[in-house]
């Protein structure tokens, strides 16, 4: 089936949350709102990615209406993950009913955190994916080098690309290929990234994942390139009645794409 009619069958719709925050709806179901993973731009994905992301989310449309909530645009320098949160609690409120499920994948799981911590009556239940309570030094020095490049109007990609990669000669292919496709995926506001990414660079919930009362499940990876697994696992201890099921042989995308990932995050979400 192509894209249009994937699409079609899962009735893909675009809308606009609160002040401004842009999201993809599909499937059907009671709400779950997903916060987007990293995106250069603060924008619903188009072409391929918005095929992969449909894709990546379908199973879990089967059984929801998904939500796939980006950042707002235009988003002013000095911006704190607290004030996202806050602007997604907003928009939230005005478009459901009550508190509703909530999915946070890799910086949106960043987000999903704050936004549980510090607006318990907006989340029903909470996934975190791919993430935790703070960022890693890895990762937050790789996305640091490729925000400040790409507002410098340099070549970025390669910061991002091969992170986690172990072997130096893979590392250097994914970077010269990295280096070519730069050009075609650069950010059009690189401002809009530069304070996404110093946003979560001062995230860190450590001593405030106790404020979370909604019923959380964390999943990870064994072999996330931007997270230990005692990163997950210190997220789900500081979080009262946190589950964590962590993959083996399992990176940062694979957790979201193995097999059991939908099944499972259906399991928690429809537990009485």
């Amino acid at each position: 089936m192509g894209r249009a009619g994937i699409e079609k069958k899962l009735a893909v719709s675009e809308g606009v949350l609160g002040a401004g925050m842009p999201y993809l709806a599909f499937g059907s179901g009671r709400p779950l709102v997903f916060l987007r993973w990293f995106t250069p731009d603060h924008a619903n994905p188009t072409g391929w990615l918005r095929s992969a992301e449909i894709k990546t989310m379908a199973p879990l449309a089967a059984h929801y209406r998904v939500y796939a909530v980006n950042r707002a645009p235009g988003m002013a320098e000095g911006t704190t993950m607290a004030d996202i949160a806050t602007a997604h609690a907003e928009g939230m409120a005005a478009e459901f009913d009550g508190p509703v499920d909530v999915l946070g994948i890799s910086s949106g799981g960043s987000l999903a955190l704050q936004l549980a911590a510090d607006h318990p009556a907006a989340v029903r239940r909470l996934v975190v994916a791919s993430s935790g309570h703070r960022l890693e030094d890895a990762a937050r020095i790789s996305q640091m080098k490729y925000a400040t490049a790409a507002a410098q109007g340099k070549r970025a990609l390669h910061h991002l690309a091969t992170q986690g990669i172990e072997s130096p000669v893979k590392a250097r292919l994914v970077g010269a290929a990295s280096w070519i496709l730069d050009p075609f995926l650069r950010p059009k506001n690189p401002a809009d990234t530069l304070a996404f990414v110093r946003a979560e660079d001062a995230f860190d919930l450590s001593g405030r994942l106790g404020d979370i009362t909604a019923p959380t499940l964390v999943v990870g990876g064994d072999r996330d390139e931007y997270y230990r697994v005692s990163t997950f696992e210190q997220t789900a201890e500081g979080i009262p009645g946190a589950r964590l099921i962590v993959y083996p042989d399992t990176n940062h995308l694979g957790a979201i794409k193995h097999p059991r990932f939908a099944p499972d995050v259906t399991e928690f979400l429809d537990a009485p």
